[in-house]
């Protein structure tokens, strides 16, 4: 499994996905920094850790979608393009083997991502001189919803890419995903909870309240139950699609 991985970032390694992971996390962060500059200059009191943690976790259920869109499909389609799924199948190692290898660095890769993100959060909170110290547990708990949410978007995302080889459409998804997770919070829980894509405002640890004469962040206590339905909905597509491409005729 370890020579797999291995073979799987030697493969990518003139992909320039680095590249673009590097240009998507500037354009969100310089997008939720400018954001909360502008609420912190309307509202002083907006200067806390708390903002840049639900700003920046808004604005991944729009990049982290499209992004994990390019990452699985940059690593996938060189099996469709290269047709090299008859010549994996010579050697002794499986279909399976493979699938999971793909995961595996997929998801490596976005972590690396979400964890510059998290620097970069504590930079600019410091930076701004946010009262107190880095919240490290309601980071902790960014990182842990992030993650967990984006497992589950490259199950589905990785699903498609290599079942359908135009990867258009598995990019067309990643974009209707984004679009989702955007707009959100306009839909009511019972049905936000059904997409995936929610999830990255759902297992914020910080949300933001209305009420008729101010609005301020709060922290929250994230249910048990989203993070289960975030782990069955893992599960379903990570198997689901394994099994999928290891009975796919080839």
């Amino acid at each position: 499994m370890i020579k797999t991985l291995g073979l799987e970032y030697f493969k990518i390694r003139r992909k320039k996905i680095w590249m673009m992971i590097m240009l998507f996390l500037g354009v969100e962060m310089l997008w939720a920094f400018i954001s909360i500059n502008r609420s912190i200059a309307s509202n002083p009191d907006q200067a806390i850790w708390e903002s840049v943690i639900h700003t920046t976790a808004s604005m991944n259920g729009l990049f982290i979608p499209i992004l994990s869109a390019i990452i699985v499909s940059r690593i996938c389609d060189m099996e469709h393009k290269g047709s090299t799924w008859k010549m994996l199948v010579t050697t002794n190692v499986g279909r399976g083997q493979i699938y999971s290898a793909k995961y595996i660095c997929a998801n490596s890769l976005l972590f690396y991502s979400i964890l510059a993100q998290t620097l970069l959060m504590v930079m600019f909170g410091l930076i701004k001189g946010f009262p107190g110290a880095p919240p490290f547990e309601l980071l902790i708990q960014f990182i842990g919803g992030t993650l967990l949410t984006t497992l589950a978007v490259t199950a589905l995302q990785q699903w498609i890419s290599l079942a359908i080889k135009n990867q258009a459409f598995a990019l067309c998804l990643g974009m209707l995903g984004g679009f989702i997770g955007m707009t959100i919070g306009l839909f009511p829980a019972a049905v936000r909870h059904i997409f995936i894509w929610s999830y990255y405002m759902d297992l914020s640890p910080v949300t933001f309240l209305y009420d008729e004469h101010s609005s301020s962040y709060i922290t929250q206590t994230v249910g048990s139950g989203l993070v289960v339905a975030a782990l069955i909905m893992t599960v379903i597509f990570y198997v689901a699609g394994r099994i999928h491409i290891t009975l796919k005729e080839i």
